[in-house]
């Protein structure tokens, strides 16, 4: 009888576990600086493997797959665009994103450097290239 109990106790601790990490992981909106690449990184070769190009809309982000999109909100003015992580960085710790010139200037003023964001991944695409 002890043994039912105590395999039930474990079973309704790991169900819950297991929600409360959904349940986080659904709500990944996350805050933070963005700022973007300045134009003699243009034509180089990116982390993933592409060729920068300042005119799309494209990011760099230290942790997440290549190909995830991302919606990139500025705090400031309420402003959204949705950028594909292609590269790695930025190596500032305050900063979350390095956003491409067309993409952070979608959204915010390119004299201004770097934004307050919201960010968060709707959709993961699954690449080859990232290691």
């Amino acid at each position: 009888m002890m043994k039912r109990f105590i395999l039930v106790i474990i079973m309704m601790i790991s169900t819950f576990g297991a929600y409360s990490f959904t349940m986080n992981s659904a709500d990944g909106k996350k805050t933070s600086y963005a700022s973007y690449y300045h134009d003699k990184f243009n034509g180089r070769k990116t982390a993933s493997g592409e060729i920068f190009d300042n005119d799309k809309f494209t990011a760099a982000n230290r942790t997440l797959p290549f190909g995830t999109m991302v919606k990139v909100t500025n705090l400031n003015n309420g402003k959204e665009v949705t950028v594909k992580i292609n590269d790695r960085g930025p190596y500032h710790s305050s900063r979350a994103l390095d956003m491409s010139k067309a993409a952070f200037d979608e959204i915010g003023d390119l004299a201004s450097g770097k934004i307050p964001i919201e960010y968060e991944v709707v959709n993961v695409e699954e690449e080859s290239t990232d290691n």
